[in-house]
């Protein structure tokens, strides 16, 4: 078993006591190899349960935040989800090893190129765009899950009408420095339920329905 495997499963081990129960969340998070991810000096880092620097201002998630955020996703089998913030790759690939189907928006272009190439190395399929993923991918709505993977200083409107009734979004919403984690269910064309997890923290979410670039 190589070092690798041997690490993975210690982190999918610390994430279940944690408190990650679902299985298929846990078995994608087994199989998908962060490593591949990030890069230099931060590999040897890859399996703890901490975020790690990127480049361009921006992290690969904390693993129990992934774990997390994908488990109130309650991703299923063919479902259509949109992530905004493609990032590194990781969350995307894990929604698409879960067997959903990936729309993904980043608006850094070196770090969309980046992930993108790595998506056609390692064979994952996932449809990305470059733009501002605050207003969202209209072509493609509704969705049936959509996951916001930076902060945002409240819930963009485009977002929730781009979610079908009956879906979730996973978003992180406060200020620049701390967020709460919101989970919407959206009921009908007018309502949504909405339950708050405090305590988080992603790197702003720029766009014309989050931050502007200069604040």
């Amino acid at each position: 078993m190589e070092m690798y495997e041997i690490q993975r499963k210690e982190l999918i081990e610390q994430l279940v006591r944690k408190g990650i129960k679902d299985k298929n969340v846990l078995d994608a998070m087994l199989q998908i190899e962060r490593h591949k991810f990030v890069s230099g000096s931060t590999i040897m880092h890859a399996y703890e349960d901490v975020a790690l620097p990127l480049g361009y201002g921006q992290t690969i998630s904390q693993p129990y935040t992934v774990a997390y955020m994908t488990q109130e996703l309650k991703v299923k089998k063919d479902m259509k989800i949109l992530e905004v913030g493609t990032g590194s790759g990781y969350q995307a690939a894990i929604l698409e090893k879960m067997g959903a189907r990936v729309y993904s928006i980043e608006r850094n272009f070196d770090i969309y190129a980046k992930t993108q190439k790595l998506f056609d190395e390692l064979g994952i399929r996932v449809y990305c765009k470059l733009g501002d993923g605050t207003i969202g991918w209209e072509e493609f709505a509704p969705f049936n899950g959509i996951i916001v993977t930076a902060g945002s200083p409240s819930i963009p409107n485009a977002l929730l009408k781009q979610l079908e009734i009956g879906g979730r979004l996973v978003i992180p919403v406060g200020d620049r420095e701390t967020q709460s984690l919101k989970i919407v269910k959206r009921l009908n064309e007018k309502e949504c339920a909405q339950k708050n997890i405090p305590n988080f923290r992603f790197v702003p979410l720029i766009g014309r329905e989050g931050w502007s670039k200069e604040l």
